[in-house]
């Protein structure tokens, strides 16, 4: 993005029919997964490889093509990003807001893709 900071992808979630024989192909991979539940969402498999957290979790709703990607990525200020991303529209799907972890938001890219946008500040 021009006159931004470089960002760095630190997220890859996918949603799958059987989280446990996706995580097990994985594993033939090398990957070694963790299981995570954060708050009151549903539980899920989680590894990281190269600094890049990759999660496994379950399908929504079985009878629905929820099979979405969500990409992360780390940069110096979410609200910069933010403005620097509207002319393209996107659908908000989080707010901004902080977190205790930093500050994040999440959007739909013009494909529907989620994109987690978040910062350390």
């Amino acid at each position: 993005m021009s006159g931004n900071t470089a960002s760095e992808l630190y997220l890859l979630v996918i949603r799958v029919a059987d989280v446990v024989r996706t995580k097990e192909m994985y594993e033939l991979l090398g990957l070694v997964f963790s299981r995570e539940q954060h708050g009151s969402g549903p539980e899920h498999f989680a590894a990281v490889l190269n600094g890049v957290v990759f999660e496994i979790y379950p399908q929504k709703n079985r009878l629905e093509q929820d099979r979405g990607v969500r990409l992360g990525f780390r940069v110096e200020s979410v609200d910069r990003v933010l403005e620097s991303l509207a002319k393209f529209a996107l659908e908000t799907v989080v707010a901004p807001h902080d977190a205790a972890y930093g500050r994040r938001a999440v959007v739909r890219d013009p494909d529907g893709y989620i994109l987690e946008i978040s910062s350390l500040k």
